[in-house]
C-alpha cells in the first residue's frame, strides 16, 4: 500500500516575483493532500470523495495528447486533468488504484493543485531525493499542461522543500533554498474570502506584462526602483514597480523574522497587499476589505493576500493566541511517501 502525502503551503510574502527569478517565501502547512492505495496494473483509477469525481487514465493510451501547454480538458472531473498531466511526464511503469483526500480548500490559494500534483507524482514512482528540485520543475510543468497558465515554480519548490517550524526561503532563479525560522511567538492564520482560480483569469496577462517589462530594463530581479521608474508605459511600469519592492520585502521580512522583530515582518506584509492591490492588480474589494478588518485587530502584525490573487485566502501574522478568525495553520515538512 502507497501513501503519498503533500502539504499545502500559504505564501506569507513574495507574490508574482517566482516567474521573474526573484525572491518568495512560503511555507508548507498542516493542511494536506494524500493519494493512498496499491499499484499494479496498467491503469491509473483514482477517486476523490473530498472533491467527488473518478478519473481512469489507461497508461497505454496517453499518447502525446499531454505534450504541450494547452490547458486542454481531460476526460472526468476537473481535477483529471492534473492527474493526467502528472502521468504523461512521469511515465510510470504500472499504475495505481487509490483515493484522493485533503484537507486543502480548493480555489483557496493554498497551492491544492500543486500539491495534487506531488502527491500524484510520488504515488506513481517519481523519486524526490536529496534535491526536491528536479521533481518540483516536472510538477510545474504538469501544471503548465493542464491549465495553460504560466505559472512559477514557488508552490511546487516549496511543498517539496518544507521542514518541520520553518518557512522557506526561495530564490526561483538559482532555485536555492533557505530555511527560516517561524518562532512560537506568532502564529500564522489563514482566512479563506472567496473561491478563485488561475485559470481563465489575468494571471497571464500578468506575465505578459512584466515580460514587457524585462524586455526594456532587463531582468527584474537585479532591477532597481530607479529603472522601473524610466519605463514608459504606466501600466507596465507599475507591474515591474511591484516586482522589484516585493523582492525587497521579502529581504526585508526574513531579516525581521530573524530578528524577532514581528512588527516590522508585518509592516512588509501590509506593504505587500497595498502593492499588490495597486500597482499589480490582483486583489479583489473583499480581501481588501478582509486585510484591512485583520490589521485593526489587537495583537495583528500584519496581513495580506496570498496567493496568485482574484480571490483566495488572506494571511496574517499576529500574536500567539491572537483573537483572529481563520484557521491557524503551523509550519510544517515536505511531501513524503510511506509504503506498507
Amino acid at each position: 500500500m502507497i501513501r503519498a502525502v503533500a502539504p499545502g503551503r500559504v505564501n506569507l510574502i513574495g507574490d508574482h516575483t517566482d516567474y521573474t527569478g526573484g525572491l518568495a517565501l512560503p511555507m508548507a502547512i498542516d493542511l494536506t493532500t494524500v493519494v493512498e492505495g496499491p499499484r499494479g496494473g496498467r491503469r491509473i483509477a483514482l477517486t476523490s470523495g473530498d472533491v467527488g469525481g473518478v478519473t481512469d487514465v489507461d497508461l497505454d493510451d496517453l499518447g502525446e495528447d499531454m505534450q504541450e501547454t494547452t490547458g486542454a480538458p481531460a476526460p472526468g472531473p476537473a481535477w483529471s486533468r492534473y492527474v493526467r498531466a502528472v502521468a504523461s511526464l512521469v511515465r510510470p511503469t504500472e499504475g495505481f488504484t487509490g483515493r484522493i483526500s485533503t484537507t486543502l480548500p480548493v480555489g483557496g490559494g493554498l497551492s491544492s493543485s500543486a500539491a495534487l500534483e506531488i502527491a500524484v507524482a510520488l504515488a506513481l514512482g517519481a523519486e524526490s531525493g536529496d534535491d526536491p528540485r528536479p521533481l518540483a520543475e516536472l510538477c510545474r510543468t504538469a501544471e503548465h499542461r493542464a491549465t495553460g497558465v504560466p505559472t512559477g515554480i514557488m508552490d511546487q519548490l516549496c511543498i517539496l522543500s518544507g521542514r518541520e517550524g520553518h518557512a522557506v526561503l526561495l530564490d526561483c532563479h538559482s532555485l536555492t533554498v533557505e530555511h527560516v525560522p517561524v518562532a512560537d511567538e506568532v502564529d500564522v492564520v489563514v482566512d479563506f474570502i472567496a473561491p478563485r482560480t488561475l485559470q481563465g483569469s489575468a494571471y497571464s496577462d500578468r506575465v505578459a506584462e512584466c515580460s514587457v517589462a524585462e524586455a526594456e530594463i532587463g531582468p527584474l530581479r537585479s532591477a532597481s526602483r530607479e529603472d522601473t521608474d524610466a519605463i514608459e508605459d504606466p501600466v507596465v511600469r507599475a507591474r515591474a514597480r511591484h516586482v522589484v519592492g516585493e523582492n525587497e520585502r521579502v529581504r526585508r521580512f526574513a531579516a525581521a523574522m530573524a530578528d524577532g522583530d514581528w512588527v516590522g515582518a508585518g509592516r512588509a506584509m501590509t506593504e505587500s497587499h497595498a502593492s499588490l492591490a495597486a500597482d499589480f492588480g490582483v486583489s479583489t474589494d473583499a480581501m481588501d476589505t478582509a486585510v484591512a478588518r485583520a490589521i485593526a485587530r489587537p495583537g495583528v502584525f500584519g496581513a495580506r493576500m496570498t496567493g496568485g490573487g482574484f480571490g483566495g485566502c488572506i494571511v496574517v501574522l499576529c500574536a500567539r493566541g491572537a483573537d483572529v478568525p481563520g484557521r491557524r495553520v503551523r509550519p510544517s515538512g515536505a511531501a513524503h511517501l510511506t509504503e506498507d
